[in-house]
């Protein structure tokens, strides 16, 4: 279900949307929120919900990793798109799960018309870092379409 009304998103927003992701505001297009779910390091994985504007993505992305590693997204309100390089935008709604391996460049966010969340689930691996890389620009995000 889409929500262009940020109050009606908010009450099925079960996770909650957190804080503003100053930290890594300078990779997103839009404003995004961070909700941490447990306190990193206090377990091999790390989980927060993420909260994207209507019209908010990250920049493409790399989570490498020599062995192990990736990201899962598990999508709990709103809509949004996913994207791997070289491939179509997948449509996410309440219930997606994204399984990203290691080492694959993608992006994540909002629809144009939509507030979205999801779980992150940084998967654990050998030598992880993450690559931020260029926009998703307006014309290509611009053109993507659900059908609807």
């Amino acid at each position: 279900m889409k929500y262009s009304n940020k109050e009606d998103f908010k009450k099925a927003n079960i996770f909650g949307m957190g804080n503003p992701n100053d930290a890594f505001a300078q990779y997103f297009i839009g404003n995004s929120y961070l909700n941490p779910l447990n306190e990193f390091g206090e377990s091999p994985v790390f989980v927060a919900n993420v909260t994207f504007e209507p019209g908010c993505r990250n920049n493409w992305h790399i989570h490498k990793a020599s062995n192990g590693g990736g990201q899962i997204l598990i999508c709990t309100a709103g809509e949004g798109w996913y994207q791997e390089e070289g491939k179509e935008a997948e449509s996410l709604v309440p219930g997606t799960v994204i399984t990203i391996p290691a080492n694959v460049k993608h992006w994540h966010g909002a629809k144009a018309d939509s507030w979205f969340s999801h779980i992150a689930v940084e998967v654990p691996g050998e030598n992880t870092s993450n690559e931020w890389l260029e926009e998703v620009n307006d014309e290509h995000y611009n053109n993507l379409t659900d059908g609807d």
